[in-house]
Protein backbone atom coordinates (compact mmCIF):
# COMPACT_ATOMS: atom_id res chain seq x y z
CA UNK A 1 0.00 0.00 0.00
CA UNK A 2 1.45 3.33 -1.08
CA UNK A 3 0.39 5.81 1.58
CA UNK A 4 2.01 8.83 -0.02
CA UNK A 5 0.08 8.40 -3.24
CA UNK A 6 -3.15 7.88 -1.30
CA UNK A 7 -2.56 11.05 0.72
CA UNK A 8 -1.75 12.99 -2.44
CA UNK A 9 -4.96 11.81 -4.09
CA UNK A 10 -7.07 12.61 -1.01
CA UNK A 11 -5.53 16.07 -0.57
CA UNK A 12 -5.93 16.79 -4.28
CA UNK A 13 -9.59 15.79 -4.07
CA UNK A 14 -10.15 17.99 -1.01
CA UNK A 15 -8.49 20.97 -2.72
CA UNK A 16 -10.56 20.34 -5.86
CA UNK A 17 -13.86 20.24 -3.95
CA UNK A 18 -12.91 23.38 -2.00
CA UNK A 19 -12.01 25.08 -5.28
CA UNK A 20 -15.38 24.20 -6.79
CA UNK A 21 -17.20 25.60 -3.76
CA UNK A 22 -15.16 28.79 -3.95
CA UNK A 23 -15.73 29.10 -7.70
CA UNK A 24 -19.50 28.71 -7.22
CA UNK A 25 -19.52 31.34 -4.47
CA UNK A 26 -17.53 33.80 -6.60
CA UNK A 27 -19.80 33.11 -9.58
CA UNK A 28 -22.89 34.00 -7.54
CA UNK A 29 -21.18 37.12 -6.23
CA UNK A 30 -20.14 38.13 -9.76
CA UNK A 31 -23.66 37.49 -11.05
CA UNK A 32 -25.07 39.80 -8.38
CA UNK A 33 -22.80 42.66 -9.48
CA UNK A 34 -23.19 42.20 -13.23
CA UNK A 35 -26.83 41.16 -13.31
CA UNK A 36 -28.34 42.03 -16.65
CA UNK A 37 -32.08 42.09 -16.91
CA UNK A 38 -35.08 44.29 -16.40
CA UNK A 39 -35.23 43.65 -12.66
CA UNK A 40 -32.20 43.72 -10.39
CA UNK A 41 -31.31 40.52 -8.59
CA UNK A 42 -32.77 41.91 -5.34
CA UNK A 43 -36.04 42.77 -7.09
CA UNK A 44 -36.18 39.27 -8.58
CA UNK A 45 -35.69 37.79 -5.11
CA UNK A 46 -38.47 40.03 -3.78
CA UNK A 47 -40.87 38.92 -6.52
CA UNK A 48 -40.00 35.28 -5.84
CA UNK A 49 -40.52 35.74 -2.11
CA UNK A 50 -43.88 37.51 -2.68
CA UNK A 51 -45.06 34.67 -4.92
CA UNK A 52 -43.89 32.13 -2.34
CA UNK A 53 -45.73 34.01 0.40
CA UNK A 54 -48.97 34.12 -1.56
CA UNK A 55 -48.81 30.45 -2.65
CA UNK A 56 -46.33 28.53 -0.49
CA UNK A 57 -45.39 24.94 -1.21
CA UNK A 58 -47.90 22.64 0.34
CA UNK A 59 -50.21 21.24 -2.30
CA UNK A 60 -49.19 17.62 -2.66
CA UNK A 61 -48.38 16.47 -6.16
CA UNK A 62 -50.74 13.83 -7.52
CA UNK A 63 -47.98 11.97 -9.31
CA UNK A 64 -47.34 8.66 -7.66
CA UNK A 65 -43.56 8.74 -7.95
CA UNK A 66 -41.39 8.37 -4.88
CA UNK A 67 -39.67 11.73 -5.45
CA UNK A 68 -42.92 13.72 -5.75
CA UNK A 69 -42.73 16.99 -3.86
CA UNK A 70 -45.39 19.49 -2.83
CA UNK A 71 -45.96 22.18 -5.42
CA UNK A 72 -46.18 25.91 -4.87
CA UNK A 73 -45.54 29.16 -6.72
CA UNK A 74 -41.77 28.70 -6.84
CA UNK A 75 -41.74 25.06 -7.91
CA UNK A 76 -44.11 25.77 -10.80
CA UNK A 77 -42.15 28.81 -12.06
CA UNK A 78 -44.80 31.38 -11.20
CA UNK A 79 -42.12 33.85 -10.10
CA UNK A 80 -40.45 33.66 -13.53
CA UNK A 81 -43.86 34.18 -15.14
CA UNK A 82 -44.39 37.31 -13.03
CA UNK A 83 -41.00 38.76 -13.97
CA UNK A 84 -41.56 38.20 -17.68
CA UNK A 85 -45.12 39.49 -17.47
CA UNK A 86 -44.12 42.73 -15.76
CA UNK A 87 -41.17 43.23 -18.08
CA UNK A 88 -42.89 42.59 -21.41
CA UNK A 89 -46.60 43.27 -20.90
CA UNK A 90 -46.81 46.36 -18.71
CA UNK A 91 -46.34 50.04 -19.55
CA UNK A 92 -43.33 51.96 -18.27
CA UNK A 93 -45.32 53.87 -15.64
CA UNK A 94 -46.78 50.63 -14.24
CA UNK A 95 -43.31 49.06 -14.17
CA UNK A 96 -42.01 52.05 -12.24
CA UNK A 97 -44.84 51.69 -9.71
CA UNK A 98 -44.00 48.00 -9.26
CA UNK A 99 -40.32 48.78 -8.75
CA UNK A 100 -41.18 51.52 -6.27
CA UNK A 101 -43.34 49.15 -4.20
CA UNK A 102 -40.64 46.45 -4.35
CA UNK A 103 -38.12 48.98 -3.02
CA UNK A 104 -40.51 49.88 -0.18
CA UNK A 105 -40.88 46.20 0.74
CA UNK A 106 -37.12 45.79 0.66
CA UNK A 107 -36.71 48.70 3.09
CA UNK A 108 -39.13 46.99 5.49
CA UNK A 109 -36.92 43.87 5.50
CA UNK A 110 -39.27 41.64 3.53
CA UNK A 111 -36.55 39.23 2.41
CA UNK A 112 -35.32 38.52 5.93
CA UNK A 113 -38.77 38.10 7.47
CA UNK A 114 -40.50 34.85 8.38
CA UNK A 115 -43.54 33.54 6.51
CA UNK A 116 -45.98 34.99 9.05
CA UNK A 117 -44.27 38.39 9.02
CA UNK A 118 -44.30 38.47 5.20
CA UNK A 119 -48.01 37.60 5.21
CA UNK A 120 -48.65 40.42 7.69
CA UNK A 121 -46.69 42.89 5.53
CA UNK A 122 -48.67 41.93 2.42
CA UNK A 123 -51.99 42.12 4.28
CA UNK A 124 -50.88 45.54 5.54
CA UNK A 125 -50.50 46.60 1.91
CA UNK A 126 -54.02 45.36 1.23
CA UNK A 127 -55.54 47.34 4.09
CA UNK A 128 -53.41 50.44 3.49
CA UNK A 129 -54.85 53.89 2.86
CA UNK A 130 -52.32 54.37 0.05
CA UNK A 131 -53.97 53.46 -3.25
CA UNK A 132 -50.66 52.45 -4.89
CA UNK A 133 -49.97 49.88 -2.17
CA UNK A 134 -53.45 48.37 -2.52
CA UNK A 135 -53.08 48.27 -6.28
CA UNK A 136 -49.66 46.60 -5.98
CA UNK A 137 -50.99 43.94 -3.61
CA UNK A 138 -54.01 43.20 -5.79
CA UNK A 139 -51.81 43.01 -8.90
CA UNK A 140 -49.31 40.64 -7.29
CA UNK A 141 -52.03 38.45 -5.81
CA UNK A 142 -54.11 38.17 -8.97
CA UNK A 143 -51.16 37.57 -11.29
CA UNK A 144 -49.59 35.03 -8.91
CA UNK A 145 -52.84 33.09 -8.80
CA UNK A 146 -53.20 33.32 -12.57
CA UNK A 147 -49.65 32.14 -13.12
CA UNK A 148 -50.02 29.26 -10.68
CA UNK A 149 -53.39 28.01 -11.90
CA UNK A 150 -52.37 27.95 -15.56
CA UNK A 151 -49.28 25.73 -15.30
CA UNK A 152 -49.37 22.16 -16.51
CA UNK A 153 -49.04 20.59 -13.05
CA UNK A 154 -52.18 22.32 -11.81
CA UNK A 155 -54.22 22.20 -15.02
CA UNK A 156 -53.64 18.53 -15.81
CA UNK A 157 -53.21 17.00 -12.36
CA UNK A 158 -55.84 18.95 -10.40
CA UNK A 159 -58.33 20.28 -12.93
CA UNK A 160 -58.24 17.24 -15.24
CA UNK A 161 -57.65 19.45 -18.27
CA UNK A 162 -57.42 17.76 -21.67
CA UNK A 163 -55.93 19.65 -24.57
CA UNK A 164 -58.29 17.99 -27.02
CA UNK A 165 -61.22 16.56 -25.07
CA UNK A 166 -63.26 13.78 -26.53
CA UNK A 167 -62.01 10.83 -28.48
CA UNK A 168 -62.89 9.28 -31.79
CA UNK A 169 -64.25 5.79 -31.56
CA UNK A 170 -65.13 4.45 -34.98
CA UNK A 171 -68.29 2.39 -35.27
CA UNK A 172 -67.36 0.22 -38.27
CA UNK A 173 -65.12 -2.80 -37.88
CA UNK A 174 -62.70 -3.35 -40.69
CA UNK A 175 -62.08 -6.87 -41.88
CA UNK A 176 -58.60 -8.15 -41.32
CA UNK A 177 -56.56 -7.93 -44.51
CA UNK A 178 -54.63 -10.95 -45.58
Amino acid sequence: MNRRNSLKILSGTAVGVAGLVLADWKWQLFDGFNHEGFFTSKEEKLISRIADTIIPEGLLSKTLSADAKPIGALSTGTDVYLMKLFEHCYEKEDQDKIKLQLAALNEKGFLKSSQEEREAMLMGLNSSENEDEKEFFNLMKSQTITGFTTVKEVMVDYRNYNVAPGYYHGCADLPAQT
